[in-house]
């Protein structure tokens, strides 16, 4: 199979879908990588390092789609890319289709297969793809909250971890995924003050296992939602449905009751957010605000950890992407059923029901369109 990789153009997105070892992997095993020049710089990857590789590089995108049959990506095509699909062509990446019915048509017209990194899913539920960028994520949002709650930035003025005679900042996570468990890491090494709300009791109960009672858990439900808001000066929206738009938990009635200058850092902006008031922002610009809270809603949030993010997300990535060359697509997902549950569309019809679900569009089980 010729497989191509081309440089992300997300708004500072410098995440690479290969690195020199996946381009080794891929060529011993017998086949063609072609990758557009510089694809790796953002990363700290050169052009050398990929030859070296056996990689093949060339001198655009344009070329790179022409040619592959399989397309690895970091982030969701981009207009411009979506238009440089090809009927029956692999797009393997990441695409978070729910809340986005302009990228979902696209990709039905061009009649690709697209498989999602966020939806491969093993029988423990666990979504093996998306966990390191989960766990990134995680972590960076602390940080990145941290940065925001400094009265520069616009924020309270408040350092997370205290000082001797004085409190520490207040962190409140909805959600203990992976997530979820990442930030409440970072938050309570910085010395904050951690509650962690989520639907499950059994997650709950992990959670306080895991940090010996450090961190206080609550049950979730609106009520107990809206009373730990008031009192937050980070709040980290760590919800996930995989496939599907997360739920819109907290409200504007919410966020007007926030504290003046309290910042919520929405991880579930990829899959809508999971306030009403949240909407993508970019590196470039990374917050907003509405009510007097500081909105951090940046979508693709490891991406400014470039060189972490894509060894950890292409560890993940390569061993599906090696069985799909090769055994071709169609073989691949009949071994697999992780890996078709990653299959979002194919042939101009969804084949994921999450995705179906939040477009209102019509649901094609996968076994029927391979038919």
């Amino acid at each position: 199979m010729l497989v191509g990789c081309p440089k992300e153009i997300k708004n500072n997105e410098f995440r690479v879908g290969l690195v020199p070892s996946g381009v080794k992997a891929l060529t011993e095993a017998g086949h063609q990588v072609v990758l557009e020049t510089k694809a790796g710089l953002g990363s700290g990857i050169t052009d050398d390092e990929y030859r070296t590789a056996g990689g093949e590089i060339v001198p655009n995108r344009e070329e790179v789609f022409r040619r592959a049959e399989m397309v690895i990506k970091v982030k969701e095509p981009q207009k411009e890319e979506i238009a440089l699909l090809r009927e029956g062509q692999i797009l393997y990446t990441y695409l978070h289709l729910a809340p986005d019915p302009e990228q979902t048509r696209g990709l039905l017209d061009r009649k690709v297969t697209a498989v999602a990194y966020e939806t491969i899913q093993l029988p423990d539920n666990s979504l093996p793809l998306l966990t390191p960028m989960s766990e990134i994520a995680g972590r960076m949002s602390i940080q990145c909250g941290a940065r925001c709650l400094e009265k520069e930035s616009g924020g309270r003025g408040v350092l997370l971890g205290g000082v001797p005679g004085v409190e520490s900042g207040r962190v409140v996570i909805i959600g203990c995924g992976i997530v979820g468990r990442n930030a409440a890491k970072v938050a309570l090494g910085m010395g904050a003050d951690v509650t962690i709300l989520d639907l499950s009791l059994d997650r709950l109960r992990y959670i306080d296992d895991l940090f010996g009672g450090r961190i206080k858990t609550l049950h979730s439900n609106r009520y107990v939602l809206a009373q730990a808001l008031t009192t937050a000066d980070l709040v980290i929206g760590a919800i996930l449905i995989p496939g599907a738009k997360a739920a819109k938990v907290i409200t504007r009635e919410m966020i007007r009751d926030m504290k003046e200058g309290s910042v919520l850092v929405d991880v579930a902006v990829d899959q809508g957010g999971c306030a009403e008031t949240t909407r993508p922002t970019t590196h470039s610009n990374p917050t907003y605000v509405v009510d007097g809270v500081i909105h951090y809603c940046v979508a693709n949030m490891p991406g400014a950890v470039a060189r972490t993010s894509t060894f950890a997300l292409t560890n993940a990535t390569l061993p599906y992407a090696l069985r799909i060359a090769n055994q071709g697509i169609k073989q691949a997902v009949a071994g697999d059923p992780a890996l078709a549950k990653g299959v979002n569309v194919a042939k101009g019809a969804v084949t994921h029901p999450a995705v179906a679900e939040s477009l209102n569009l019509p649901y094609t089980p996968l076994t029927k369109v391979a038919a």
